[in-house]
């Protein structure tokens, strides 16, 4: 009877061990290795780059790609990928652009003062003054660039293409022309068709696409 009591009570003394974290002692056993074992082998990728390229250069290659990214970017240059959807005006049409935009918080002075609360409009020609009109023509129309180079000087305008070459109008005419990467400027003025013409008019931005009286564009 004491045996099975004795055995009971370090029964009991185990679980309660395990449940409030008494250390109970075990041992560890070697159960051996159960399958094939491999050394983790990881190739140097800085290594495996420069083994590359020196064997590129070696061939000629890592030459000749350069070269041909050189000139994918001289033409690239050259010639910008043209605003999609531009089309010569064939009605004419004027708008107003509110430039202002809403401020998302406040915005103050390095010494704290309040210049914009949250949530107010500010309108950026209220500070600034316009003096050159946007002038946006397709480069690739002979007759778009006559007439603004005949009307607009460097000074009160900048000839903006949608399409062409500013490089190779600049080379022939001698004067600066500018290009519109990605149509950024046509979106955000709405602007469909050319020519086209952007001016400060008090507050806002008034555009217009004109039509020319002779050419395909009238």
């Amino acid at each position: 009877m004491k045996k099975v009591l004795a055995g009971t009570a370090g029964a009991a003394l185990l679980i309660a061990g395990v449940v409030v974290g008494i250390p109970v002692r075990t041992e560890a056993r070697d159960y051996g290795q159960t399958g094939q074992a491999f050394p983790v082998i990881e190739p140097d990728l800085l290594a495996t780059i420069e083994t590359r390229l020196k064997r590129a250069e070696a061939s000629g290659e890592l030459a000749r790609t350069n070269e041909m990214f050189a000139k994918r970017a001289e033409a690239k240059v050259r010639r910008p990928t043209p605003v999609a959807g531009i089309t010569p005006a064939r009605r004419a049409r004027e708008w107003d652009f509110d430039p202002s935009v809403r401020v998302e918080q406040d915005i103050r002075d390095q010494k704290g003062n309040l210049i914009a609360a949250a949530g107010q409009s500010i309108n950026p020609l209220d500070f600034v003054k316009i003096r050159q009109d946007l002038v946006f023509i397709d480069g690739d129309d002979d007759e778009q660039i006559a007439w603004a180079t005949a009307r607009y000087t460097d000074l009160n305008a900048k000839i903006i293409f949608v399409s062409g070459s500013p490089i190779e109008a600049m080379t022939n005419r001698k004067r600066r022309f500018y290009f519109d990467q990605e149509g950024k400027l046509t979106s955000k003025f709405g602007i469909e068709h050319t020519p086209a013409v952007v001016r400060q008019a008090g507050r806002v931005m008034r555009v217009s696409e004109q039509v020319l009286k002779t050419g395909r564009a009238g």
